[in-house]
């Protein structure tokens, strides 16, 4: 007698998926939890309303209305219009849907408080675009200016990234946007990127069901709650965007997309030196487009070759990222960093990705990994090499580098930003039945964080 093969919907894995979602919403009540015992024994963990960075307080805002009607429209509406609408349009839809989530739930703390004065404090990128006389002066000098306690010292978050980073800023002043709200919204256009390279990137990798299945996660992505009031929110969207191009090029034989990948990419290492990590779902990219369409040398090149002119830009201009990166150590370990403990954040960390990316990525995660570790009926036929499990896989093995490397303690909610958008690439692992049930838990999450605590960023 033949045995029943499980379907996605099995029983089974339906309780499976609620621990491992709950697992991860544990973990974040054992951070907090366990920094508020840290404190009270006299060894702090350096993170306002730990594990998050920001203070408690709950409030409603002029974006609540708008953030309620946007979760309740994607999750009840979401799944079907991705599934049923023409592709372009889907894209189109999805990227006006992303920018109307982040932005309600920036303006739930205001205009001001929630977007145009978030990067204009101290510690922020903007303080330091008025000093910018000479941009080629400035890239010769940016890297002795890094360590802090210097007369000429950069700022906090200009001294912890590559000059690209503050270039982004100068140009747009230069180009009559300058100030914190059109920072902001630079930030928000850039951040919504997301919700349409990742699709675009599985549908190249030869899934239009898998990518389609992605649009309504990637839009109430909970992460939403820094991309619109962090530079993060649009470095995830550059890189998203080469990751993009570098698999469209690679399966569509796309000479302009290669060279655009390569560009955008390349520019990722000046935006953020964390990014450099982006070179493990860069390599899952070029192996599964190696697999769609083989032979992608000539493309691939393209792509490094622009990639490698960036670089040769910034050094004949006077950065050498390699100098910037030592000295971002030890400007590192001048600051609050010196004083958290490793062993806190080690996996505290991971309880702000769990609240980023939310319970969904958890459940993702599993799936993921059981179809990578011993293939079951119950993730369909699918290969262990399918878009669906090794995007997501390769994502979480570049945050998991970022978090032993001691150099992303606390703030990674906003800091992993690039990487989180990509577990949300195995969003078709979850059963079409149970994914409304999970965008609606996505976003209760998204706008309790939002409306219980006033975050920095």
């Amino acid at each position: 007698m033949r045995t029943r093969r499980p379907a996605l919907t099995d029983r089974r894995w339906e309780r499976a998926d609620l621990v491992a979602a709950g697992g991860a919403l544990l973990l974040v009540v054992l951070a907090g939890a366990a920094a508020a015992v840290l404190y009270a024994a006299g060894h702090p963990v350096h993170a306002t309303s730990a594990p998050f960075t920001g203070r408690w307080w709950p409030h409603l805002g002029p974006g609540t209305p708008l953030a309620l009607a946007t979760a309740a429209l994607v999750a009840v509406h979401g799944p079907r219009m991705a599934a049923a609408l023409p592709w372009r349009r889907l894209l189109a839809v999805a990227y006006l849907a992303a920018v109307a989530w982040i932005l309600s739930l920036a303006l739930v703390d205001g205009w001001q408080r929630g977007l145009a004065g978030r990067l204009t404090t101290r510690h922020e990128y903007l303080s330091e675009v008025g000093g910018v006389t000479d941009v080629a002066a400035m890239l010769r000098g940016f890297a002795a200016r890094i360590v802090d306690f210097q007369p000429d010292s950069w700022s906090t978050h200009v001294s912890g990234h590559p000059p690209g980073a503050l270039l982004v800023f100068v140009g747009l002043d230069r180009i009559g946007l300058g100030g914190g709200g059109w920072a902001a919204l630079a930030c928000v256009a850039g951040g919504a990127l997301c919700a349409v390279a990742v699709p675009v990137t599985v549908r190249a990798l030869g899934d239009e069901g898998a990518a389609r299945a992605t649009v309504p996660f990637l839009v109430l992505f909970p992460g939403a709650v820094w991309i619109g009031a962090s530079a993060d929110g649009l470095f995830a969207g550059v890189a998203a965007s080469g990751l993009a191009l570098l698999a469209v090029a690679l399966t569509g034989r796309n000479v302009v997309a290669a060279a655009g990948a390569g560009l955008l990419l390349g520019g990722c290492l000046y935006l953020s030196y964390g990014l450099v990590l982006l070179a493990l779902p860069a390599l899952v990219v070029v192996f599964l487009a190696s697999r769609v369409r083989p032979q992608p040398a000539l493309h691939l090149g393209v792509a490094l070759g622009a990639a490698a002119a960036v670089v040769a830009v910034f050094t004949f201009a006077g950065f050498w990222w390699l100098d910037g990166y030592h000295l971002v150590g030890i400007r590192y370990y001048q600051g609050i960093a010196s004083v958290r403990p490793y062993a806190y954040w080690v996996w505290a960390d991971l309880a702000l990705l769990a609240v980023c990316a939310g319970p969904a990525a958890a459940v993702i995660l599993r799936r993921a990994v059981v179809a990578l570790a011993r293939p079951h009926p119950a993730v369909v036929a699918l290969s262990r090499l399918h878009p669906v499990v090794l995007l997501p896989v390769g994502a979480l093995l570049a945050v998991l580098a970022a978090d032993v490397s001691g150099y992303s303690k606390a703030e990674v909610e906003r800091i992993w930003l690039p990487f989180a958008v990509w577990l949300m690439a195995g969003a078709a692992l979850i059963p079409a039945p149970g994914r409304r049930f999970w965008l609606a838990v996505r976003a209760t999450v998204a706008l309790l964080v939002n409306h219980l605590l006033l975050t920095t960023w």
